[in-house]
């Protein structure tokens, strides 16, 4: 009786399919990684580019002065009419409750922003920064011609 002997390894398609896995799972890791309150500072400050620019337009075609005002809790948008829908009111709260006005209302006179009526107004810029990381931050800010932007790698 010969006894017979069977060395089997894995073969380079198995070897490849368990690099592949691993692959896909660290990189499902390093997304979930991501630095969500950059993340949502980015969020935030496109939401309020685009409502500042609501607001501008609303002044315009009014021909009423709009300010916005950074609040303890939020920002405030003065001067525009109470719209017919409830609805289309423009909010007063960010995305993220950790987002606030970099040196705002709780530490120096609050910012304010004048929107309106001309349209072309001074150069303007808020600075978000969140309340938990101080060290992130992110700026959006008008030329007084362009409409206003969140500017990247800007500290």
């Amino acid at each position: 009786m010969t006894k017979t002997s069977t060395n089997r390894g894995f073969t380079l398609l198995e070897l490849l399919v368990v690099v592949a896995v691993i692959a896909m799972a660290s990189a499902g890791v390093g997304f979930a990684m991501r630095d969500t309150s950059q993340v949502q500072l980015e969020r935030d400050a496109e939401r309020l580019a685009a409502l500042l620019e609501s607001a501008r337009a609303r002044s315009r075609v009014s021909g009423v002065p709009v300010r916005w005002r950074a609040t303890p809790t939020g920002f405030r948008f003065e001067g525009l009419a109470p719209s017919a829908q409830p609805d289309s009111d423009l909010p007063e709260q960010w995305l993220d409750p950790d987002t606030r006005v970099a040196d705002g209302p709780a530490t120096a006179p609050a910012l304010t922003l004048l929107l309106g009526p001309d349209p072309i107004i001074e150069p303007q810029q808020v600075e978000l920064t969140s309340r938990t990381q101080p060290g992130k931050s992110v700026r959006l800010a008008t030329d007084g011609v362009r409409p206003f932007a969140v500017l990247a790698g800007v500290p």
